[in-house]
């Protein structure tokens, strides 16, 4: 008998093991981590040393010297 489907057949296969149920909690957690540091990293863009620094993306271009 042919083998049909090459070697993504094996994805298509539906498996009797739960997958989604069991890592739900450890995606969700991942999730609320994620979103923690963006927030941390946000707020320290925001502190006095890092306002000014020109690597900040959120710091404004300073005004070329006039000539």
């Amino acid at each position: 008998m042919p083998r049909v489907g090459g070697a993504f057949a094996l994805f298509r296969r539906k498996w009797p093991t739960p997958v989604w149920e069991p890592m739900a909690p450890f995606i969700i957690a991942g999730g609320i981590v994620y979103y923690g540091v963006w927030q941390g990293q946000n707020a320290l863009t925001d502190t006095d040393e890092f306002r000014n620094d020109p690597r900040n993306r959120n710091a404004k271009p300073s005004k070329p010297e006039a000539h």
